[in-house]
Protein backbone atom coordinates (compact mmCIF):
# COMPACT_ATOMS: atom_id res chain seq x y z
CA UNK A 1 0.00 0.00 0.00
CA UNK A 2 1.20 3.52 -1.43
CA UNK A 3 2.31 5.40 2.45
CA UNK A 4 0.73 8.95 2.37
CA UNK A 5 0.73 12.06 4.94
CA UNK A 6 -2.01 14.20 6.63
CA UNK A 7 -0.63 17.19 6.41
CA UNK A 8 -1.69 20.28 8.41
CA UNK A 9 -2.89 23.61 6.10
CA UNK A 10 -2.86 26.30 8.72
CA UNK A 11 -4.22 30.11 6.80
CA UNK A 12 -2.02 33.00 6.50
CA UNK A 13 -4.83 34.43 9.21
CA UNK A 14 -4.47 31.71 11.50
CA UNK A 15 -0.75 32.63 11.86
CA UNK A 16 -1.04 35.94 11.86
CA UNK A 17 -3.78 35.83 14.41
CA UNK A 18 -4.31 31.84 16.30
CA UNK A 19 -7.50 32.83 18.41
CA UNK A 20 -9.01 33.08 15.09
CA UNK A 21 -8.41 29.85 13.65
CA UNK A 22 -8.95 28.06 17.23
CA UNK A 23 -12.89 29.88 17.09
CA UNK A 24 -13.51 28.88 13.83
CA UNK A 25 -12.89 31.41 10.87
CA UNK A 26 -10.42 29.99 8.79
CA UNK A 27 -10.11 26.00 8.68
CA UNK A 28 -7.27 24.06 8.82
CA UNK A 29 -7.69 22.09 4.96
CA UNK A 30 -7.44 18.49 5.71
CA UNK A 31 -5.17 18.77 8.38
CA UNK A 32 -5.46 17.83 12.70
CA UNK A 33 -7.76 20.67 13.81
CA UNK A 34 -7.96 20.91 17.57
CA UNK A 35 -11.22 22.98 17.58
CA UNK A 36 -13.46 19.25 18.57
CA UNK A 37 -16.47 18.62 20.64
CA UNK A 38 -16.60 20.11 23.13
CA UNK A 39 -14.61 22.96 22.06
CA UNK A 40 -11.09 23.64 24.34
CA UNK A 41 -11.79 26.99 26.57
CA UNK A 42 -8.34 28.48 25.25
CA UNK A 43 -5.88 27.02 22.09
CA UNK A 44 -3.00 29.06 20.88
CA UNK A 45 -1.31 27.48 17.71
CA UNK A 46 2.54 27.41 18.11
CA UNK A 47 5.11 28.92 15.59
CA UNK A 48 7.27 26.22 13.58
CA UNK A 49 7.71 22.87 12.58
CA UNK A 50 4.79 19.79 14.26
CA UNK A 51 4.90 16.89 16.01
CA UNK A 52 5.12 14.13 13.28
CA UNK A 53 3.47 11.01 14.54
CA UNK A 54 4.59 7.62 12.97
CA UNK A 55 5.25 4.00 14.34
CA UNK A 56 8.60 5.10 15.55
CA UNK A 57 6.62 6.99 18.21
CA UNK A 58 6.44 6.47 21.85
CA UNK A 59 3.63 6.97 24.88
CA UNK A 60 5.86 7.70 27.41
CA UNK A 61 3.83 7.82 31.36
CA UNK A 62 5.76 9.72 33.79
CA UNK A 63 3.25 9.58 36.56
CA UNK A 64 2.85 6.19 38.87
CA UNK A 65 -0.80 4.74 38.93
CA UNK A 66 -2.85 2.32 37.50
CA UNK A 67 -5.65 5.33 36.28
CA UNK A 68 -2.94 7.17 34.03
CA UNK A 69 -1.24 3.70 32.62
CA UNK A 70 -4.90 3.10 31.44
CA UNK A 71 -4.91 6.41 29.83
CA UNK A 72 -1.73 5.43 27.99
CA UNK A 73 -3.91 2.59 26.78
CA UNK A 74 -6.84 4.29 25.32
CA UNK A 75 -4.10 6.94 23.90
CA UNK A 76 -2.52 3.79 21.62
CA UNK A 77 -5.77 2.96 21.02
CA UNK A 78 -7.53 6.17 19.58
CA UNK A 79 -4.32 6.24 17.62
CA UNK A 80 -4.60 3.11 15.76
CA UNK A 81 -8.13 3.70 15.92
CA UNK A 82 -7.38 7.46 13.91
CA UNK A 83 -4.34 6.23 11.72
CA UNK A 84 -3.76 1.84 11.79
CA UNK A 85 -0.49 2.83 13.83
CA UNK A 86 0.72 0.49 16.91
CA UNK A 87 3.21 2.81 19.03
CA UNK A 88 4.41 1.22 22.14
CA UNK A 89 4.52 2.55 25.47
CA UNK A 90 7.03 3.63 28.07
CA UNK A 91 7.40 4.80 31.84
CA UNK A 92 10.75 6.41 30.69
CA UNK A 93 11.76 8.96 28.24
CA UNK A 94 13.15 7.61 25.13
CA UNK A 95 14.93 8.45 22.17
CA UNK A 96 13.26 10.25 19.83
CA UNK A 97 9.64 11.95 19.67
CA UNK A 98 6.80 11.23 22.55
CA UNK A 99 3.36 11.32 23.65
CA UNK A 100 4.39 12.58 27.29
CA UNK A 101 1.21 11.82 30.37
CA UNK A 102 2.16 12.76 33.17
CA UNK A 103 0.10 14.48 36.33
CA UNK A 104 1.08 17.66 37.39
CA UNK A 105 -0.12 19.16 41.02
CA UNK A 106 0.38 22.92 40.25
CA UNK A 107 -2.50 22.43 38.05
CA UNK A 108 -5.88 23.61 39.93
CA UNK A 109 -8.60 22.00 38.40
CA UNK A 110 -9.90 18.09 39.03
CA UNK A 111 -10.79 17.67 35.66
CA UNK A 112 -8.84 20.36 33.52
CA UNK A 113 -5.95 19.45 31.23
CA UNK A 114 -2.85 21.20 28.84
CA UNK A 115 -1.28 19.88 25.68
CA UNK A 116 1.55 21.55 24.35
CA UNK A 117 2.56 20.08 21.13
CA UNK A 118 6.21 20.97 19.87
CA UNK A 119 8.11 19.33 17.07
CA UNK A 120 9.95 17.26 19.58
CA UNK A 121 6.97 15.88 21.51
CA UNK A 122 3.31 15.70 22.75
CA UNK A 123 2.60 16.66 26.85
CA UNK A 124 -0.68 16.37 27.98
CA UNK A 125 -1.11 16.98 31.57
CA UNK A 126 -3.66 17.36 34.27
CA UNK A 127 -4.17 17.35 37.88
CA UNK A 128 -5.60 14.06 37.94
CA UNK A 129 -5.79 11.02 35.47
CA UNK A 130 -9.54 11.93 34.30
CA UNK A 131 -8.08 15.46 33.50
CA UNK A 132 -5.59 13.94 31.37
CA UNK A 133 -7.86 11.20 29.49
CA UNK A 134 -10.01 14.67 28.63
CA UNK A 135 -6.83 15.62 27.36
CA UNK A 136 -6.84 12.99 25.24
CA UNK A 137 -9.80 12.89 23.79
CA UNK A 138 -9.36 15.88 22.68
CA UNK A 139 -6.44 14.40 20.45
CA UNK A 140 -8.46 11.87 19.37
CA UNK A 141 -11.07 13.82 18.09
CA UNK A 142 -8.60 15.58 16.19
CA UNK A 143 -6.43 13.30 14.34
CA UNK A 144 -9.73 11.36 13.65
CA UNK A 145 -11.29 14.68 11.78
CA UNK A 146 -8.16 15.13 10.01
CA UNK A 147 -7.62 10.83 8.60
CA UNK A 148 -10.98 11.14 7.97
CA UNK A 149 -11.20 13.91 5.67
CA UNK A 150 -8.43 13.20 4.27
CA UNK A 151 -9.84 10.24 3.43
CA UNK A 152 -13.29 11.63 2.61
CA UNK A 153 -11.43 14.22 -0.26
CA UNK A 154 -8.98 10.92 -1.81
CA UNK A 155 -11.72 8.68 -1.67
CA UNK A 156 -9.69 6.34 -0.06
CA UNK A 157 -11.91 5.50 3.55
CA UNK A 158 -10.21 2.36 3.91
CA UNK A 159 -6.45 3.64 4.08
CA UNK A 160 -5.07 4.90 6.77
CA UNK A 161 -2.28 7.25 7.57
CA UNK A 162 1.36 6.40 8.04
CA UNK A 163 2.61 9.57 8.88
CA UNK A 164 0.41 12.64 11.15
CA UNK A 165 1.68 15.64 10.92
CA UNK A 166 0.13 17.46 14.87
CA UNK A 167 0.59 21.00 14.36
CA UNK A 168 2.32 22.72 17.31
CA UNK A 169 -0.13 24.35 19.59
CA UNK A 170 -0.77 25.08 23.54
CA UNK A 171 -4.27 23.96 25.02
CA UNK A 172 -5.58 24.58 28.02
CA UNK A 173 -8.89 23.54 28.97
CA UNK A 174 -11.62 22.51 32.18
CA UNK A 175 -15.35 21.80 32.23
CA UNK A 176 -17.57 24.28 33.61
CA UNK A 177 -19.81 21.92 35.58
CA UNK A 178 -18.61 18.98 37.45
CA UNK A 179 -21.99 16.96 36.77
CA UNK A 180 -22.18 16.21 32.79
CA UNK A 181 -24.54 13.31 32.33
CA UNK A 182 -26.50 11.11 30.30
CA UNK A 183 -29.75 9.01 31.03
CA UNK A 184 -31.25 5.75 29.73
CA UNK A 185 -34.37 4.14 29.95
CA UNK A 186 -34.29 0.23 30.08
CA UNK A 187 -37.28 -0.30 32.10
CA UNK A 188 -39.82 0.28 29.38
CA UNK A 189 -37.28 -1.50 26.38
CA UNK A 190 -34.21 -3.33 28.09
CA UNK A 191 -31.02 -2.90 26.02
CA UNK A 192 -28.05 -5.14 26.21
CA UNK A 193 -24.78 -5.07 28.14
CA UNK A 194 -23.23 -4.49 25.03
CA UNK A 195 -25.13 -1.89 23.93
CA UNK A 196 -24.84 -0.17 27.36
CA UNK A 197 -21.23 -0.14 26.80
CA UNK A 198 -21.32 1.39 23.46
CA UNK A 199 -23.63 4.29 25.17
CA UNK A 200 -20.79 5.00 28.12
CA UNK A 201 -18.30 5.05 24.82
CA UNK A 202 -20.51 7.48 23.21
CA UNK A 203 -20.71 10.02 26.36
CA UNK A 204 -16.67 8.85 26.96
CA UNK A 205 -16.32 10.63 23.33
CA UNK A 206 -18.24 13.15 24.92
CA UNK A 207 -16.30 14.28 27.65
CA UNK A 208 -19.48 13.31 29.67
CA UNK A 209 -19.07 11.42 33.66
CA UNK A 210 -22.39 10.52 34.65
CA UNK A 211 -24.66 7.48 33.97
CA UNK A 212 -27.32 7.92 34.80
CA UNK A 213 -29.29 3.98 34.61
CA UNK A 214 -32.89 4.19 35.39
CA UNK A 215 -33.44 -0.05 36.25
CA UNK A 216 -36.96 0.22 37.73
CA UNK A 217 -40.52 1.27 36.52
CA UNK A 218 -44.17 -0.01 35.94
CA UNK A 219 -43.20 -1.95 32.58
CA UNK A 220 -40.14 -3.42 34.21
CA UNK A 221 -37.47 -4.48 37.17
CA UNK A 222 -34.36 -4.72 35.51
CA UNK A 223 -31.63 -5.30 38.03
CA UNK A 224 -31.21 -8.73 40.18
CA UNK A 225 -31.77 -8.44 43.35
CA UNK A 226 -30.68 -11.74 45.53
CA UNK A 227 -32.85 -11.11 48.71
CA UNK A 228 -35.66 -10.67 46.50
CA UNK A 229 -35.22 -12.69 43.52
CA UNK A 230 -39.35 -12.23 41.98
CA UNK A 231 -38.19 -8.84 40.86
CA UNK A 232 -36.17 -9.96 38.43
CA UNK A 233 -38.22 -13.54 38.37
CA UNK A 234 -41.68 -12.20 37.60
CA UNK A 235 -41.49 -7.97 37.16
CA UNK A 236 -38.63 -7.85 34.95
CA UNK A 237 -41.26 -9.71 31.96
CA UNK A 238 -44.48 -7.99 30.81
CA UNK A 239 -47.49 -9.97 29.08
CA UNK A 240 -47.56 -7.46 26.06
CA UNK A 241 -46.60 -4.38 25.13
CA UNK A 242 -49.07 -1.34 23.52
CA UNK A 243 -49.14 -0.16 19.97
CA UNK A 244 -48.47 3.72 19.28
CA UNK A 245 -49.43 5.82 21.97
CA UNK A 246 -51.27 3.90 24.23
CA UNK A 247 -53.77 2.01 21.25
CA UNK A 248 -56.31 -0.15 22.46
CA UNK A 249 -55.02 -2.88 20.50
CA UNK A 250 -50.91 -4.32 21.83
CA UNK A 251 -48.60 -6.95 20.32
CA UNK A 252 -49.86 -9.79 22.75
CA UNK A 253 -45.99 -10.77 22.96
CA UNK A 254 -44.30 -11.46 25.95
CA UNK A 255 -41.40 -9.04 26.61
CA UNK A 256 -38.49 -8.90 29.25
CA UNK A 257 -34.91 -9.06 30.53
CA UNK A 258 -32.92 -8.07 33.61
CA UNK A 259 -29.04 -7.44 34.39
CA UNK A 260 -27.97 -10.02 36.33
CA UNK A 261 -25.74 -8.74 39.15
CA UNK A 262 -22.19 -9.53 37.68
CA UNK A 263 -23.51 -7.74 34.52
CA UNK A 264 -24.11 -5.03 36.44
CA UNK A 265 -20.46 -5.13 38.46
CA UNK A 266 -19.26 -5.22 34.42
CA UNK A 267 -20.99 -2.43 33.67
CA UNK A 268 -19.82 -0.12 36.51
CA UNK A 269 -16.32 -1.20 35.67
CA UNK A 270 -16.49 -0.74 32.46
CA UNK A 271 -17.44 2.94 32.72
CA UNK A 272 -15.41 3.55 35.53
CA UNK A 273 -12.60 2.74 33.51
CA UNK A 274 -13.67 5.47 31.10
CA UNK A 275 -14.39 8.39 34.61
CA UNK A 276 -17.86 7.97 34.38
CA UNK A 277 -20.02 7.64 37.28
CA UNK A 278 -23.02 5.38 37.19
CA UNK A 279 -25.58 6.20 39.11
CA UNK A 280 -28.43 3.88 39.56
CA UNK A 281 -32.52 5.02 39.79
CA UNK A 282 -34.82 3.30 41.52
CA UNK A 283 -37.70 4.74 41.27
CA UNK A 284 -40.37 4.74 44.01
CA UNK A 285 -42.68 5.10 45.61
CA UNK A 286 -44.40 5.70 42.49
CA UNK A 287 -43.62 3.76 39.28
CA UNK A 288 -43.43 0.67 41.08
CA UNK A 289 -46.07 -1.87 39.43
CA UNK A 290 -43.44 -4.65 38.14
CA UNK A 291 -42.28 -5.08 42.14
CA UNK A 292 -45.97 -5.09 43.25
CA UNK A 293 -46.78 -8.12 40.19
CA UNK A 294 -43.83 -9.47 41.96
CA UNK A 295 -44.58 -8.83 45.86
CA UNK A 296 -48.33 -7.93 46.14
CA UNK A 297 -48.02 -7.45 49.92
CA UNK A 298 -46.48 -4.03 49.78
CA UNK A 299 -49.12 -2.36 47.94
CA UNK A 300 -52.11 -0.51 49.49
CA UNK A 301 -54.71 -3.17 48.08
CA UNK A 302 -52.41 -6.33 48.41
CA UNK A 303 -53.66 -6.77 44.71
CA UNK A 304 -53.63 -8.86 42.49
CA UNK A 305 -51.04 -6.55 40.25
CA UNK A 306 -49.71 -6.72 36.64
CA UNK A 307 -46.31 -5.60 35.16
CA UNK A 308 -48.48 -2.80 33.21
CA UNK A 309 -47.81 -2.50 29.40
CA UNK A 310 -49.19 0.43 28.51
CA UNK A 311 -47.14 4.08 28.96
CA UNK A 312 -48.03 6.37 31.43
CA UNK A 313 -48.77 7.01 35.25
CA UNK A 314 -51.07 4.52 37.52
CA UNK A 315 -52.66 4.73 41.02
CA UNK A 316 -50.88 1.87 42.72
CA UNK A 317 -47.62 2.67 44.39
CA UNK A 318 -46.00 1.54 46.95
CA UNK A 319 -47.86 0.88 50.83
CA UNK A 320 -46.22 3.52 52.68
CA UNK A 321 -48.23 2.49 55.79
CA UNK A 322 -46.55 -0.59 56.09
CA UNK A 323 -43.19 -1.50 57.77
CA UNK A 324 -42.56 -4.37 55.26
CA UNK A 325 -42.52 -1.50 52.66
CA UNK A 326 -39.85 0.20 54.23
CA UNK A 327 -37.88 -3.31 54.62
CA UNK A 328 -38.25 -4.01 51.35
CA UNK A 329 -36.84 -0.77 50.34
CA UNK A 330 -33.89 -0.80 52.63
CA UNK A 331 -33.10 -4.70 51.12
CA UNK A 332 -33.42 -3.30 47.78
CA UNK A 333 -30.89 -0.54 48.10
CA UNK A 334 -28.76 -2.15 50.22
CA UNK A 335 -27.63 -4.52 47.63
CA UNK A 336 -27.91 -1.72 44.93
CA UNK A 337 -25.58 0.14 46.81
CA UNK A 338 -23.38 -2.97 46.97
CA UNK A 339 -23.18 -3.14 43.40
CA UNK A 340 -22.53 0.81 42.59
CA UNK A 341 -20.08 2.62 44.45
CA UNK A 342 -21.51 5.92 43.26
CA UNK A 343 -21.57 8.84 45.64
CA UNK A 344 -25.73 9.26 44.62
CA UNK A 345 -28.54 7.29 44.61
CA UNK A 346 -31.56 7.81 42.46
CA UNK A 347 -34.97 7.18 44.13
CA UNK A 348 -37.22 9.15 41.37
CA UNK A 349 -39.79 10.31 43.68
CA UNK A 350 -41.82 11.30 40.56
CA UNK A 351 -45.62 10.97 39.31
CA UNK A 352 -46.75 8.94 42.64
CA UNK A 353 -50.47 9.30 42.71
CA UNK A 354 -51.68 9.40 46.27
CA UNK A 355 -55.26 8.63 45.54
CA UNK A 356 -54.29 4.88 46.99
CA UNK A 357 -52.78 6.30 50.35
CA UNK A 358 -56.04 8.50 50.55
CA UNK A 359 -58.10 4.90 50.79
CA UNK A 360 -55.42 3.07 52.92
CA UNK A 361 -56.29 2.41 56.45
CA UNK A 362 -52.68 2.03 57.36
CA UNK A 363 -51.52 5.15 55.43
CA UNK A 364 -53.93 7.24 56.95
CA UNK A 365 -52.81 5.48 60.19
CA UNK A 366 -49.37 6.74 59.60
CA UNK A 367 -49.99 10.33 58.94
CA UNK A 368 -52.31 10.28 62.10
CA UNK A 369 -49.14 8.51 64.23
CA UNK A 370 -46.62 10.81 62.28
CA UNK A 371 -48.81 14.14 63.03
CA UNK A 372 -48.56 15.26 59.49
CA UNK A 373 -51.47 17.40 58.94
CA UNK A 374 -51.59 19.69 55.89
CA UNK A 375 -49.14 22.48 56.39
CA UNK A 376 -48.05 25.23 54.03
CA UNK A 377 -50.48 23.77 50.93
CA UNK A 378 -49.38 20.44 51.17
CA UNK A 379 -51.61 17.98 51.98
CA UNK A 380 -50.99 15.15 54.26
CA UNK A 381 -50.45 12.84 51.57
CA UNK A 382 -47.93 14.97 50.10
CA UNK A 383 -46.55 14.98 53.62
CA UNK A 384 -46.57 11.18 53.83
CA UNK A 385 -44.19 11.26 50.99
CA UNK A 386 -42.00 13.76 52.31
CA UNK A 387 -42.12 11.12 55.41
CA UNK A 388 -41.24 8.25 52.78
CA UNK A 389 -38.30 10.05 51.29
CA UNK A 390 -36.57 11.53 54.34
CA UNK A 391 -36.69 7.66 56.07
CA UNK A 392 -35.49 6.27 52.65
CA UNK A 393 -32.51 9.47 52.58
CA UNK A 394 -31.78 8.37 56.08
CA UNK A 395 -31.26 5.17 55.28
CA UNK A 396 -28.75 6.29 52.20
CA UNK A 397 -27.03 8.33 54.48
CA UNK A 398 -26.47 6.24 56.93
CA UNK A 399 -24.42 4.24 54.17
CA UNK A 400 -22.38 7.28 53.12
CA UNK A 401 -24.50 7.76 50.08
CA UNK A 402 -26.81 10.91 49.17
CA UNK A 403 -30.20 11.30 47.20
CA UNK A 404 -31.21 12.28 44.17
CA UNK A 405 -34.77 12.63 43.42
CA UNK A 406 -37.02 14.27 40.59
CA UNK A 407 -38.14 17.98 41.03
CA UNK A 408 -41.81 16.25 42.27
CA UNK A 409 -40.24 16.14 46.01
CA UNK A 410 -40.02 19.73 45.97
CA UNK A 411 -44.19 19.20 46.31
CA UNK A 412 -43.32 17.40 49.95
CA UNK A 413 -41.16 18.81 52.51
CA UNK A 414 -38.17 16.66 51.79
CA UNK A 415 -34.46 17.75 53.51
CA UNK A 416 -32.34 20.30 52.05
CA UNK A 417 -29.87 17.85 51.91
CA UNK A 418 -31.71 16.07 48.97
CA UNK A 419 -30.42 16.61 45.60
CA UNK A 420 -33.18 17.70 43.28
CA UNK A 421 -33.03 17.02 38.98
CA UNK A 422 -35.33 19.08 37.49
CA UNK A 423 -37.14 17.79 34.47
CA UNK A 424 -40.55 19.94 34.26
CA UNK A 425 -38.54 22.62 32.94
CA UNK A 426 -36.24 24.64 34.64
CA UNK A 427 -38.85 26.34 37.11
CA UNK A 428 -38.38 23.27 39.77
CA UNK A 429 -34.44 23.60 39.43
CA UNK A 430 -34.75 27.04 40.07
CA UNK A 431 -37.31 27.10 43.52
CA UNK A 432 -35.15 24.33 44.83
CA UNK A 433 -31.48 25.79 43.95
CA UNK A 434 -32.95 29.06 45.72
CA UNK A 435 -34.36 27.01 49.07
CA UNK A 436 -30.69 25.76 48.92
CA UNK A 437 -31.04 22.12 47.24
CA UNK A 438 -28.35 20.94 44.71
CA UNK A 439 -29.81 20.82 41.53
CA UNK A 440 -29.43 18.92 38.03
CA UNK A 441 -30.86 21.05 35.12
CA UNK A 442 -32.60 18.07 32.70
CA UNK A 443 -35.45 19.60 31.56
CA UNK A 444 -38.00 18.09 28.93
CA UNK A 445 -37.85 21.74 26.78
CA UNK A 446 -34.44 20.96 26.12
CA UNK A 447 -32.72 17.61 27.17
CA UNK A 448 -35.70 14.80 25.85
CA UNK A 449 -33.60 13.35 23.09
CA UNK A 450 -36.75 10.96 22.91
CA UNK A 451 -38.05 13.40 21.43
CA UNK A 452 -38.56 14.43 17.37
CA UNK A 453 -35.61 16.44 16.52
CA UNK A 454 -37.41 18.23 13.50
CA UNK A 455 -39.86 20.67 13.36
CA UNK A 456 -42.11 19.05 11.00
CA UNK A 457 -41.65 15.32 11.27
CA UNK A 458 -42.34 13.38 8.29
CA UNK A 459 -42.58 9.55 7.68
CA UNK A 460 -38.67 9.30 7.68
CA UNK A 461 -38.58 9.66 11.42
CA UNK A 462 -38.29 6.97 13.39
CA UNK A 463 -41.87 7.22 15.73
CA UNK A 464 -40.91 9.36 19.01
CA UNK A 465 -42.68 10.98 21.84
CA UNK A 466 -45.00 13.85 19.96
CA UNK A 467 -43.05 16.75 21.12
CA UNK A 468 -40.21 18.94 19.13
CA UNK A 469 -36.13 19.58 19.97
CA UNK A 470 -33.78 20.50 17.51
CA UNK A 471 -30.32 20.77 18.09
CA UNK A 472 -29.91 24.17 18.07
CA UNK A 473 -32.81 24.71 21.28
CA UNK A 474 -30.55 21.84 23.47
CA UNK A 475 -27.55 23.57 22.27
CA UNK A 476 -28.57 27.34 23.28
CA UNK A 477 -29.15 25.83 26.42
CA UNK A 478 -28.04 27.76 30.09
CA UNK A 479 -28.65 25.57 33.13
CA UNK A 480 -27.39 28.25 35.53
CA UNK A 481 -28.10 31.48 33.56
CA UNK A 482 -26.55 34.89 35.18
CA UNK A 483 -30.28 36.24 36.20
CA UNK A 484 -29.94 33.44 38.86
CA UNK A 485 -28.97 34.50 42.17
CA UNK A 486 -25.37 33.54 42.94
CA UNK A 487 -26.59 31.47 45.61
CA UNK A 488 -28.35 29.62 43.55
CA UNK A 489 -25.90 29.29 40.38
CA UNK A 490 -23.33 27.21 43.03
CA UNK A 491 -26.49 25.00 43.77
CA UNK A 492 -26.46 24.17 40.21
CA UNK A 493 -24.12 20.81 39.55
CA UNK A 494 -24.61 20.20 36.08
CA UNK A 495 -26.86 19.50 33.51
CA UNK A 496 -27.85 16.59 31.89
CA UNK A 497 -29.70 14.45 28.73
CA UNK A 498 -32.45 11.85 29.05
CA UNK A 499 -33.17 9.28 26.78
CA UNK A 500 -36.87 7.65 28.06
CA UNK A 501 -37.81 3.75 25.90
CA UNK A 502 -41.11 3.81 25.55
CA UNK A 503 -40.94 4.03 21.48
CA UNK A 504 -37.37 3.06 21.48
CA UNK A 505 -36.95 -0.18 20.83
CA UNK A 506 -33.91 -0.46 18.81
CA UNK A 507 -30.24 0.09 19.52
CA UNK A 508 -30.00 1.99 16.12
CA UNK A 509 -32.97 3.59 17.06
CA UNK A 510 -31.14 5.47 20.29
CA UNK A 511 -28.70 6.46 18.83
CA UNK A 512 -30.11 8.12 16.40
CA UNK A 513 -32.32 9.55 18.60
CA UNK A 514 -28.88 11.18 21.31
CA UNK A 515 -26.79 11.63 18.12
CA UNK A 516 -25.64 14.34 17.18
CA UNK A 517 -27.87 16.19 20.16
CA UNK A 518 -25.24 14.38 22.84
CA UNK A 519 -22.49 16.75 20.66
CA UNK A 520 -24.87 19.77 21.41
CA UNK A 521 -24.99 19.16 24.84
CA UNK A 522 -21.23 18.11 25.29
CA UNK A 523 -20.93 21.43 24.96
CA UNK A 524 -23.51 23.16 27.01
CA UNK A 525 -22.13 21.32 29.83
CA UNK A 526 -17.98 21.87 29.14
CA UNK A 527 -17.90 25.74 27.55
CA UNK A 528 -19.03 29.14 29.14
CA UNK A 529 -22.32 29.72 27.68
CA UNK A 530 -21.28 33.14 26.55
CA UNK A 531 -18.61 31.37 24.07
CA UNK A 532 -21.00 29.39 22.53
CA UNK A 533 -21.69 29.48 18.30
CA UNK A 534 -24.23 27.11 17.20
CA UNK A 535 -23.08 27.54 13.85
CA UNK A 536 -19.41 27.19 14.15
CA UNK A 537 -20.54 23.96 16.24
CA UNK A 538 -22.05 22.56 13.15
CA UNK A 539 -18.79 22.71 11.47
CA UNK A 540 -16.96 20.99 14.39
CA UNK A 541 -20.14 18.45 14.95
CA UNK A 542 -20.11 17.60 10.94
CA UNK A 543 -16.30 16.36 11.71
CA UNK A 544 -16.90 14.61 14.71
CA UNK A 545 -19.43 12.45 12.67
CA UNK A 546 -16.78 10.82 10.89
CA UNK A 547 -15.95 9.38 13.99
CA UNK A 548 -19.37 7.97 14.46
CA UNK A 549 -19.40 6.59 11.10
CA UNK A 550 -15.94 4.83 11.95
CA UNK A 551 -17.75 3.37 15.31
CA UNK A 552 -20.87 2.71 13.20
CA UNK A 553 -23.50 4.48 15.56
CA UNK A 554 -26.37 5.99 13.72
CA UNK A 555 -26.67 9.81 13.79
CA UNK A 556 -29.52 12.59 12.16
CA UNK A 557 -28.29 14.23 9.47
CA UNK A 558 -31.10 17.40 9.82
CA UNK A 559 -28.88 19.65 11.32
CA UNK A 560 -25.72 18.99 8.25
CA UNK A 561 -28.25 19.67 5.25
CA UNK A 562 -28.99 23.23 5.60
Amino acid sequence: MRKWIVMIVVGLAGMLCPTMVAHGSEGTGAGVDYRVVPLPRHIEMGKGEGFVLNEDCRVVVLSEGRDIWRCARFLQEYVAEATGMEIAANEVRVKGKSIVLRLNPKMTEKEGYRISVTKKEVLIEGLTAQGVFYGIQTLRKAMNGAVGEASSMTGNAGQRAQTLVLPAVTIEDAPRFAYRGMHLDVARHFFSVDFVKEYIDMMALHNMNTFHWHLTDDQGWRIEIKRYPRLAEVGSRRNYTTLGRNAAVDDGTPYGGFYTQRQIREVVRYASDRFITVIPEIDMPGHMLAALTAYPELGCTGGPYEVEGHWGVFDDILCAGREETFSFVEGVLEEVMELFPSEYIHIGGDEAPRIRWQQCPRCQRRIADEGLTEKNGQKAEARLQGYFTKRVERFINDHQRKLIGWDELMESDVNESATIMSWRGVEGGIAASERGHDVIMSPTSHCYFNFYLVEEHDWGEPFAFDAVIPVEKTYGFDPAPATLSQQAQNHVLGVQGNLWSEYIHYDTQAEYQVLPRMGALAEVQWMDASKKDFQEWVERERRLTLLYKKKGWRFAPHVFRR
